[in-house]
C-alpha cells in the first residue's frame, strides 16, 4: 500500500496498515534547500525543489504542494509584506480602502502566483506519482477577512447582507481553485480557514456553513477529497465544521485530539492533527517529537487517523525532530522503543510575577505563534496596534513569539493556555478572540481607572502624635510643617487617648511619641499564597 492509497483509505475510514503521516511542509521546506521564504514561494521550480527534498527525507504518505494562506488575497488586490522565515502577511484590505465589492471577481488561474503554484503542482504530480498531493485553499471566512479586514466582526451583526455577499464571492474563488487544484492532480483539497476560530457556532452555522458546505459538495462533484482544516482555539466549532461535509477534519494542539476524534467518527468524518508545533517540534529533541507522536497515535487510534502537525511547520524547524517522527510513525518497533523510554517532560523555571502589573502604567503582552505567519495572531496584533494612540505615554505592549524559549516561559508563568491571547497587567482577558477595538480600549480604560483608584488610596498616610501638653502640641506643628514642606498629603492627628496609648506600650506621661502610619493597596487578582508571603515578609 503505497502513500497515497492509504490517505485515501483512512479518509473514507477503511483499514490502512499503518497510520498515514502527512507533515504539513510550508516555508521548512526552503531551509532544506538554504533559501529564505520570499525567494521559495515566489518561484515554481523552487517550490518543486523544496517539496521534493521534504518528501526524500520525510517520506510522507502526503505532502502540500504550498502551504500560503494569502495567495488568493494578494490576487484579488491585497498588499502583502513579505519575510525571510515566514509566509507573506496581508498588509492592506482593498474593500476596507474603497474598492466596491462589485468589482471584486475570481481571479484568474494566472493571476499572481497561482499560476506557479498550480505548475509546481502538476511537476509534483509527475515526479511523486505515489503520494497523496494536498492542494491548499483559504477558506472563504479567512479570505473574507483578508478583502475586508476586522470590520467583519461589526458587519456580522449590523450588515450582514453585505458579509453573505462577500461570503458567496468567497465560496466562488474556494470553488474555482479546488478545480485548477484538482486538475493539477492533487488528491485532497483542504479548505484551511483559521480565521473561523474567532467566532462560536451559531455565528459559524449563520455566515460559514452554507458556503463551505457547498465547497466541500463542489470537492466531492470532482473526484477529490476535501479537509476542513483549522488552527487556533476552534473547539467550539468542531461540530459544525463536520455539519459541512468535508470527508476530514484537521486542527492544532489547541483542540484535545480525543475530543476531535470523537466528534468526528460519530459523523463519519475523518480527522488529522495534532503534533505541537512550538514547544516539541521546533523547540524540543527528536526524544520529544517521539513522545508526541506515540502520544498521537495512541489517542487518534487506527481508524480514519493522519498524524500531522498543526498547522504548518515553522521555518527553522530541526529536521532531526521530524526525522524522528517519520522512523517511529512508520515503524512499530520504534514505537515500542519510545514507550520503553518516555520522554521527561520539559521543565521550566517560571517567572516571579508577584509584582506583575503593579507599574502606573499599563502592560500589554500578547502571547501568539508569530503574527508574521498565523493569522489570527496578526489580527489580534493589528487590534492592540490600532487603538494605542489613544493611551500614548500610558501603556506598554508587547508581542511574545512561542517559536522563542523565553516566549514560552512567559507564557507559562502568565497561565495562558491558548494561543492568541491578550494578557493586560498579566491576566488573560481575551483568550483566542479577536477583541474589536472598542472592546479592546474599554478594557484598557476600566485597568487604567481601577489602577489610578488604588494609586490614590495608596496615598493614605497619616502622622499621629500620642501625648499632650506644649512638647506633644509643638510636635505636632513640626508634623504638619514637614508634610507641607515636602507636599505630602499626610493626615497629622494627636491623640492622648489612655487606650490608644496603651495600645502602643505608652502609658500617661510618657512621649510625646510619633507613629507613622501608611495604608499600601496592592492588586492582588492574581495573588496566590506565595505571593501574598512575598509581599507579607516587610510586616514582620
Amino acid at each position: 500500500m503505497n502513500g497515497r492509497e492509504r490517505i485515501a483509505k483512512s479518509i473514507r475510514l477503511e483499514p490502512v496498515d499503518r497510520t498515514p503521516w502527512v507533515p504539513f511542509v510550508g516555508v521548512h521546506a526552503a531551509s532544506l534547500i538554504g533559501l529564505d521564504a520570499t525567494s521559495f514561494l515566489q518561484s515554481e521550480d523552487r517550490l518543486v525543489e523544496g517539496v521534493s527534498k521534504a518528501v526524500e527525507m520525510y517520506r510522507p504518505d502526503g505532502v502540500p504542494v504550498a502551504f500560503d494562506l494569502q495567495i488568493e488575497a494578494e490576487a484579488m488586490g491585497c498588499g502583502l509584506n513579505w519575510s525571510q522565515d515566514n509566509p507573506p502577511a496581508v498588509t492592506s484590505h482593498p474593500l476596507a480602502d474603497g474598492v466596491a465589492l462589485a468589482d471584486l471577481k475570481v481571479p484568474a488561474a494566472d493571476a499572481g502566483r497561482i499560476g506557479l503554484v498550480l505548475n509546481a503542482a502538476r511537476r509534483l504530480r509527475q515526479a511523486h506519482p505515489d503520494i497523496a498531493l494536498y492542494g491548499l485553499i483559504t477558506g472563504p471566512f479567512t479570505l473574507a477577512l483578508h478583502l475586508l479586514g476586522t470590520d467583519i466582526f461589526m458587519k456580522m451583526f449590523d450588515a450582514t447582507d453585505e458579509i453573505d455577499a462577500l461570503m458567496a464571492l468567497g465560496r466562488d474563488v474556494c470553488n474555482a481553485m479546488a478545480e485548477r487544484y484538482i486538475e493539477a492532480g492533487c488528491d485532497v483539497v483542504a479548505v484551511v480557514d483559521p480565521m473561523t476560530s474567532q467566532i462560536g457556532p451559531d455565528q459559524f452555522r449563520q455566515f460559514v456553513t452554507p458556503y463551505a458546505s457547498a465547497v466541500f459538495e463542489h470537492i466531492r462533484a470532482q473526484g477529490a477529497f476535501g479537509s476542513f482544516f483549522v488552527c487556533g482555539h476552534a473547539q467550539q466549532n468542531v461540530q459544525a465544521m463536520c455539519e459541512c461535509g468535508p470527508d476530514n477534519v484537521s486542527v492544532d494542539e489547541n483542540i484535545p485530539l480525543d475530543f476531535v476524534r470523537d466528534t468526528c467518527l460519530e459523523r463519519n468524518v475523518s480527522f488529522g492533527g495534532n503534533l505541537q508545533l512550538t514547544t516539541v517540534l521546533l523547540l524540543g529533541t527528536p526524544a520529544d517529537a517521539e513522545h508526541n507522536a506515540l502520544e498521537c497515535l495512541d489517542i487518534g487510534g487506527g481508524r480514519g487517523f493522519i498524524l500531522a502537525p498543526g498547522c504548518d511547520l515553522p521555518y527553522a524547524t530541526p529536521p532531526a525532530n521530524l526525522t524522528a517522527v517519520t522512523k517511529l510513525a512508520q515503524d512499530p518497533y520504534q514505537q515500542e522503543i519510545a514507550r520503553a523510554r518516555q520522554a521527561e517532560p520539559a521543565r521550566q523555571d517560571l517567572l516571579d510575577l508577584s509584582d506583575y502589573g503593579q507599574g502606573e502604567g499599563v502592560v500589554i503582552d500578547i502571547i501568539t505563534l508569530d503574527s508574521a505567519s498565523c493569522a489570527p495572531c496578526q489580527y489580534m496584533v493589528d487590534s492592540v496596534r490600532r487603538v494605542m494612540p489613544e493611551f500614548e505615554g500610558l501603556v506598554q505592549w508587547r508581542e511574545h513569539k512561542i517559536k522563542r524559549p523565553e516566549s514560552l516561559v512567559l507564557m507559562a508563568s502568565l497561565g495562558v493556555k491558548n494561543i492568541p491571547t491578550i494578557c493586560i497587567d498579566g491576566k488573560p482577558v481575551f483568550i483566542s478572540r479577536i477583541p474589536g477595538l472598542d472592546e479592546l480600549a474599554e478594557a484598557i480604560r476600566d485597568r487604567l481607572f481601577e489602577k489610578l483608584r488604588h494609586r490614590l488610596a495608596r496615598k493614605r498616610a497619616a502622622v499621629v502624635v500620642l501625648g499632650d501638653g506644649e512638647a506633644a502640641e509643638a510636635l505636632r506643628r513640626q508634623a504638619e510643617r514637614a508634610a507641607e514642606e515636602l507636599g505630602l498629603a499626610v493626615r497629622v492627628e494627636q491623640t492622648a487617648d489612655p487606650a490608644t496609648l496603651a495600645g502602643y506600650g505608652l502609658s500617661d506621661g510618657d512621649g510625646p511619641a510619633l507613629v507613622l502610619r501608611r495604608e499600601e493597596v496592592r492588586l492582588a487578582d492574581n495573588a496566590d499564597a506565595a505571593t501574598l508571603k512575598q509581599w507579607m515578609k516587610g510586616l514582620g
